[in-house]
């Protein structure tokens, strides 16, 4: 089945998503910052390694990717922020540091990757996922940082589709608001959790295993002539409302 990179394999949505793609048969190498926790999953996923590295280095894609193996099946790029401020309180460096995360990092992902993806495609060609938020196409107040910087990889996704085809596949997955430890400063109160699931047509939040599904499925075979698309996984919020 090949091997897979998955930046921010010990998140939520990462580690979900390497656990979708392992029952698929795909061996992986995850990276991610801590070296402790990528051991702790590399061990129970079975067939993985792993890198250790911050993305604020440019440095560490390239490694990653020659640590990864000379030739890759997908690439996930499950990094990312949620910094909620309204205009009045974002700063440069707030905006500067979600564009890097967001955007910077998925765009230096693939850049490092493109050569081994497009070796370790096969016939179906290779996948890569890249995370944006409803947000972008819904617009939410307190978002204009997070959003701008999703709505970059968007962009970004879109044009190297067209790009990097027919050997390379690029598409988005596009979450609401989905119960992981990077949202845990408002998942964690479950008043504004309930709240928030009440907005959705399907009135829950997302669980990390909803988002790993569909992100697993566009990197397999399954999804060989899919390719430029921004998929919602969003419980019907970006586009229904059931309450008048």
């Amino acid at each position: 089945m090949g091997r897979v990179i998955i930046y921010g394999g010990t998140g939520g949505i990462g580690l979900a998503t390497a656990a979708a793609l392992r029952a698929r048969g795909y061996a992986l190498h995850l990276a991610a910052r801590e070296g402790d926790r990528l051991s702790e999953a590399a061990e129970r996923l079975g067939e993985t390694t792993f890198s250790a590295g911050d993305i604020a280095d440019p440095a560490f894609f390239p490694a990653a990717t020659e640590e990864a193996g000379p030739d890759l099946a997908g690439l996930v790029y499950a990094v990312g922020t949620i910094n909620l401020r309204p205009l009045g309180r974002l700063t440069r460096a707030d905006v500067e540091t979600d564009f890097r995360i967001n955007a910077l990092g998925a765009f230096s992902a693939v850049q490092a990757a493109a050569g081994a993806l497009k070796r370790g495609g096969g016939e179906a060609g290779a996948g890569i996922v890249l995370f944006s938020t409803v947000a972008v196409a819904q617009g939410f107040a307190a978002h204009a940082s997070v959003a701008m910087a999703k709505g970059a990889v968007e962009g970004l996704a879109l044009s190297l589709a067209a790009e990097l085809a027919p050997q390379i596949r690029v598409n988005v997955v596009a979450p609401s608001l989905t119960r992981t430890p990077l949202a845990a400063a408002i998942t964690g109160n479950e008043t504004l959790a309930q709240g928030i699931a009440a907005m959705h047509a399907i009135p829950r939040l997302g669980r990390p295993e909803d988002v790993g599904a569909l992100a697993a499925f566009l990197v397999s075979d399954e999804a060989a002539w899919i390719t430029g698309q921004v998929i919602g996984v969003d419980g019907g919020r970006s586009n229904l409302r059931t309450k008048g």
